[in-house]
């Protein structure tokens, strides 16, 4: 038996009180992709408060420390969505968390809804067709079908409940303090275990701020255009793409202008099987489309090249950015995802919110139309009182933003550090939506971790990261080893 699995015994008697079962750690069967890494499953009740009824077996992988010298709090690793297994992102965590792992074993665990732990996923997209959602619309005969089909009481699957399931992991593991990192809903999930189970929290690492109050549908609009607008100001201040593009804000006008007064039935060919298709446009599905783009700051460096593209006729460049996007959803769990929006999002946007989103230039009231009418139907979990108010701790939080973020900006993180007074707000140079493989940000966590303060850091060795350079056609920007393509 491993350590962790002998200290699962003496978490028995905590776990029979919480209808959680004991976790024995075993070598994994299956390959997470990680070499040694350990699998186990503990069970909880779906409705907690009742303690009784149907239940979950909760996924674990924890990735052993790889120094001699392993300390005795871990990193628990909350995965974004909401709606994405944790223990699938083992690969990345090994990868991107090297500097973390060293003296700490990195702990994932299948949310309740997510991955292996009892997923509600939803068959939306077919992955032949690739092309999706491009007329901005949800398949909610569908949506409807998966309702009905679910071996789950939706209303169970909110951020509280499974922040519950994750502290009694943590007692089955043995940990008495564990340090968490967070990033995208993954912040808001590690916000929400501070609140609840602080006494056993050491540090929060919070990459992407989505915390509860931002009612995501609200501001998905505004957030999305500031980051539009930026990448449209940056192409104009770049010399190579100012002279690609001259007028690339007066072509993503026409082209969204144009396809919102006719939408277009267009002709493109599979980007992986060439197979020829017919695909309908609409000024909602190409701006939603474009938006998806700009969570990746290299994706995004196509966004001039495939806006001027399409207003040249040419359409293949610009729905070839879904592609990436049907290997996402295949990993999402949308029936836990709209579990979690709707109760803790799309429930508190008032009507006069939503109808002050129609004069939104960008999005307007796209994303909270499309959630609502999900939302009308799915079955919507109770929240505690005050779940919207912010997290108030004086435990160490280092929280990060990407500076060009479309969907969690700068202005989330600073919402959220401004109640935490051991907290700082490092925004990342050029970075999009997650920052944790970028330049020093891993040493940076590091640091974090092990001194167990911000204190002592420095966050100016961001100061020197960019933008990458934009693509002026498909063979790659000019002057890519020229200064300022550097990251």
């Amino acid at each position: 038996m491993t350590r962790r699995s002998a200290l699962a015994g003496a978490a028995l008697a905590l776990l029979a009180v919480s209808g959680a079962g004991a976790l024995e750690l075993t070598g994994c069967a299956e390959d997470v992709g990680v070499p040694g890494a350990e699998c186990g499953r503990v069970t909880v009740f779906e409705d907690r408060a009742a303690g009784t009824g149907r239940a979950i077996d909760l996924r674990v992988v924890v990735l052993p420390a790889l120094g001699n010298q392993r300390r005795p709090d871990p990193i628990f690793l909350l995965a974004g969505g909401p709606g994405m297994g944790a223990t699938d992102l083992a690969k990345l965590a090994d990868r991107a968390m090297g500097r973390l792992r060293e003296w700490r074993d990195v702990v994932l665990v299948d949310q309740r809804g997510t991955g292996d732990s009892n997923p509600l996923d939803c068959d939306l997209v077919d992955a032949d067709s690739v092309y999706y959602a491009l007329d901005g619309e949800l398949p909610l005969d569908l949506m409807r079908q998966c309702l009905e089909g679910l071996d789950a009481d939706p209303r169970q699957y909110t951020t509280p409940i499974a922040m519950d399931d994750l502290d009694d992991v943590r007692a089955a593991l043995g940990y008495e303090a564990i340090n968490l990192w967070g990033g995208s809903y993954g912040t808001r999930a590690a916000l929400v275990y501070l609140r609840r189970h602080e006494d056993r929290v050491r540090t929060v690492i919070a990459d992407g701020l989505a915390p509860p109050a931002i009612r995501l549908p609200l501001h998905a609009g505004e957030d999305a255009w500031r980051a539009m607008d930026r990448l449209i100001e940056a192409c104009g201040r770049e010399p190579d793409c100012a002279a690609a593009y001259p007028n690339l804000r007066e072509e993503y006008e026409s082209l969204v202008d144009g396809l919102a007064e006719t939408p277009r039935t267009v002709e493109a060919r599979h980007p992986r099987t060439g197979e020829e298709l017919e695909v309908r446009l609409t000024a909602r599905g190409v701006i939603l489309l474009l938006r998806a783009a700009l969570y990746n700051s290299e994706m995004s460096r196509l966004v001039p090249l495939v806006i001027t593209r399409a207003t040249q006729g040419d359409f293949g460049p610009l729905l070839a950015l879904s592609d990436p996007w049907v290997e996402l959803d295949d990993a999402m769990s949308v029936g836990m995802m709209f579990s979690v929006l709707c109760a803790e999002d799309v429930a508190w946007v008032t009507e006069t919110e939503r109808r002050g989103l129609q004069a939104e230039s960008f999005l307007g009231a796209a994303v909270m139309d499309m959630w609502g009418e999900v939302c009308e139907f799915w079955p919507r979990g109770e929240l505690p009182a005050g779940y919207h108010d912010p997290v108030v701790s004086d435990k160490p939080v280092l929280v990060l933003s990407g500076e060009e973020d479309p969907v969690t900006p700068p202005r989330w993180g600073e919402a959220v550090a401004r109640h935490l007074p051991n907290s700082l707000h490092v925004v990342v140079p050029g970075e999009a939506h997650g920052t944790l493989a970028t330049g020093c940000v891993p040493r940076l966590m590091a640091q974090f971790v092990e001194e167990a303060s911000v204190a002592g850091l420095d966050p100016s060795c961001v100061e020197d990261l960019k933008r990458p350079l934009f693509f002026h056609s498909f063979a790659g920007p000019k002057g890519a080893t020229e200064e300022g393509g550097a990251r």
